[in-house]
Order: C-alpha cells, then structure tokens, then sequence
C-alpha cells in the first residue's frame, strides 16, 4: 500500500525527525537514509520495519540535530569543522555574495558534532522508540488505503457478477440466433444436407461458443476474491493471482464469443 507517516521526537540532546513512505511492491524492501553518527542503528531499524511490515518498498528517513547548547555531552570534531569553514568561505567568494557564515549551521553539518557513547546509547533508545510509533501510523495509514481499494474492488467485483448473470441470461438466444444464422447460410448456398447431419453441426456449433465453464470460474473467482478481501493478513499476492485468472477467462470468454452483446459484457 502506499502510505506516509512521520512522527518528531525532542530531548535535551536536541531533536529529530522520522519519515516512512511506502509503496506496492512484492516483497519487502528497506531503504535506510541516517545521519553519520547514528549509522550502526541501521541494522536495528531494517529489523523493527520487517516486524510490523512483510511487503512494499519503504524507505526510511531520520531527521537528527543535536542541540549545540549542551556541551557537556557534546564532541565537535574541529578538523571538519574547518573544512567546512573554509568550504564556506571559498562558495561565499566564488559567488561574490555579502554575509556572515552561522556557526550553528557549521555545527549542524554531519559529523561536525557528536555525542559520548553513552549518550548515544540513550538517544538510540529514544529513537528506536519513536520508530515503532512511526510504524504503527504507517501501518495505520495502510490500512486506512487498504479500506477504500476494498470497497472499489467489491464495487467492481458486483459489475462483473452482473455482468456474468446477463450473459447467462442472454445464452440462450444466443445459441437460437446461431442455429438460425447457420440455417440461413445454408439455405442461401443452396446446400443439402440432411437433418441429422444439421444437426451434429449445430451440436458442434453449440460446444464451441459454449461458456458456460467460464462463467461458472468467473463466479467462483469472484467469491473468493470477496473472500479473501475479509481475510486480517496480508492478501496482494493472492489477489494478483486471481485477478491474472479472471483476466484469462474473460478473454477466453472473447475468444469464444458469437454475439457483440457477449463480447462488450467480457470486456
């Protein structure tokens, strides 16, 4: 399903920021975006996600500025800090643009500033927190797409189911029409033929554009589609494959079709 959820966290270390968005995919796929000092929480994440999630693409995004007023927890790592100075500096020249360079912007570049490792460890525990919420809205978000593609789907689901009850209904004019049509082309070929042997033609005639299979699959699809829909865990990949085999009966249905009205219903 696709789905966004996002969820902020503030402490005295700072603040941050999740986001999870996620798309139809077959299986499960974990893009992971961190900030450089909060890298080895990759692992920890990919596994949280597979916990509340077992299909779509997802990509993850964590958002994280450390509060430069705490220095007592705080490490700059100065030799970078210099570079990005001079970067700055040497940007601000080649454009040929007034105005000061703001420290705390210094201060928020990655790796620029870090905390002890055990105030990581606190921090970690927080965000991994925070993560489970984010999931949990996601799902929710999921879930909240996954009620209107069902009602859709069962809208659709009655339009074929009537369609099928019509071309039931229409069946045996159908076969009438064709046993009249092929009377009336023999009559007009001037072909003699006796009647038993119309008769097998016609019997013949009658086996071929018989559909009376495919429309008994086509109803037996459609209630376990419905089926399916009422089920709590995930469905997709059971729903594409009866969708691939209401599509191959309704082409055979178009296949076998004598009458445009039969046609138009199995398209």
């Amino acid at each position: 399903m696709t789905a966004f959820a996002r969820r902020e966290i503030t402490g005295i270390w700072g603040n941050a920021a999740w986001e999870l968005r996620s798309i139809n995919h077959r299986y499960l796929e974990t893009y992971i975006r961190l900030p450089e000092q909060l890298i080895f929480l990759e692992q920890a994440i990919r596994e949280r996600i597979r916990l509340c999630l077992t299909r779509g693409k997802v990509e993850c995004n964590l958002y994280f500025y450390v509060n430069p007023n705490v220095q007592s927890t705080l490490i700059i790592n100065k030799t970078l800090a210099k570079q990005v100075i001079a970067a700055a500096k040497w940007v601000k020249i080649q454009s040929q643009e007034e105005g000061t360079i703001e420290p705390l912007e210094i201060l928020r570049w990655p790796g620029v500033m870090s905390t002890t490792e055990q105030e990581l460890d606190t921090i970690s525990a927080e965000l991994l927190l925070e993560l489970d919420a984010t999931c949990k809205d996601l799902i929710s978000a999921r879930e909240t797409e996954g009620k209107a593609l069902k009602k859709l789907i069962e809208k659709r689901l009655a339009g074929v189911s009537a369609e099928s009850a019509k071309v039931r209904q229409q069946m045996p004019t159908v076969l009438v029409w064709q046993r009249e049509k092929l009377l009336n082309k023999l009559q007009e070929a001037q072909v003699k033929l006796d009647s038993n042997r119309i008769e097998q033609e016609l019997v013949i005639l009658a086996q071929r554009i018989d559909i009376a299979e495919e429309l008994d699959r086509i109803d037996t699809h459609v209630k376990e589609t419905y089926h399916i829909l009422n089920k709590p865990e995930a469905v997709g990949r059971r729903l594409d494959f009866i969708m691939q085999e209401l599509h191959r009966e309704s082409n055979t249905l178009a296949a076998k079709s004598v009458n445009t009205s039969v046609t138009a219903s199995a398209d």
